[in-house]
């Protein structure tokens, strides 16, 4: 990650496009939130999410004026070039391949990043790590999301897999999850999996949290299962990126102390601390705006290289 030298005074606008919903936010050159907007993604198998997303950025780039640069974070496989999404199956049509410059008529570049990728540069940027340069990101929710930050820069790898560290192997005789990796971190604690992973007796997250709240025996156990393999993955990631804050994101970072308690418990267990200091493991502080914060940071690097 460069540093915050660009001399412009341009706004940098972020998209954030997930499932649910399309998420913009402008920025000013400080990083000031200038205006937002969350729209509706309605994903039903058709392109009508594009005439949404190009609806909300007009207004957003309109309510700022002409010279505001885009940039998009995203779901999927990044193209090498950085601008389009290159693998995305079976959600989001029309999204492979998008050039969003050319789509929109603009006259600059627009940078695509990976969504967990896009979270960790906005923690960076304006969040819970502003100013780090060795982090790890998880976002835990429906899935795992992940992300890593090592000495400035983040991590994309040879074809972009770097970072799905939602898809670690915690037991190599557990189920594969969907990219067959067997008994994944995801697999763990991923909110697609509660029903399973409590015999049917939790459909979500929330409710199993609510029950290990109130000493539900069965959601005790099966929660703290959980926290436990999240831990034990934790560690794992410490001692391979050394990173110097871990961010916690995602819908199931609101279960706030019933994760973060029994999790610093598990790594005062599990952690290697030669320094005799522990990696602090703290929430997401830009909560959905995230993903859109990084993307704009992404815009804005672009414009002053």
């Amino acid at each position: 990650m460069r540093g915050l030298g660009v001399t412009t005074s341009r706004t940098y606008i972020g998209l954030d496009l997930g499932g649910t919903n399309v998420k913009v936010a402008a920025f000013s050159e400080k990083g000031e939130r200038i205006a937002e907007r969350i729209v509706p993604t309605l994903d039903d198998g058709t392109r009508g999410w594009l005439d949404r997303a190009r609806v909300v950025i007009e207004d957003l780039r309109s309510a700022c004026g002409g010279d505001a640069r885009l940039g998009v974070a995203a779901p999927g496989f990044i193209a090498p070039d950085g601008f389009s999404v290159a693998a995305m199956p079976e959600r989001l049509p029309g999204l492979e391949g998008l050039n969003w410059q050319e789509w929109l008529g603009l006259d600059h570049r627009v940078p695509v990043l990976n969504d967990a990728k896009a979270a960790l540069l906005g923690e960076v940027w304006l969040g819970a790590a502003k100013g780090s340069r060795n982090v790890v990101l998880l976002t835990l929710g429906t899935g795992v999301g992940g992300a890593a930050m090592v000495d400035g820069r983040l991590l994309h790898g040879h074809i972009g897999r770097a970072g799905h560290l939602g898809h670690t192997s915690l037991d190599p005789d557990g189920v594969p999850d969907i990219v067959g990796a067997p008994g994944s971190l995801e697999d763990a604690i991923g909110d697609c999996t509660v029903e399973r992973r409590t015999r049917g007796r939790f459909q979500a997250t929330r409710d199993l949290v609510a029950a290990y709240e109130a000493g539900t025996p069965e959601a005790v156990q099966a929660w703290l299962t959980s926290v436990r393999a999240l831990a034990a993955a934790l560690a794992g990631f410490v001692n391979i990126l050394d990173p110097e804050v871990i961010v916690i994101g995602g819908g199931i970072a609101e279960a706030g102390t019933a994760l973060f308690q029994p999790l610093r418990e598990h790594l005062d267990r599990f952690e290697w601390r030669p320094t005799g200091n522990g990696v602090r493991v703290i929430k997401a502080a830009l909560g959905r705006f995230s993903g859109a914060a990084g993307a704009a940071y992404h815009a804005r690097e672009l414009a002053g290289s």
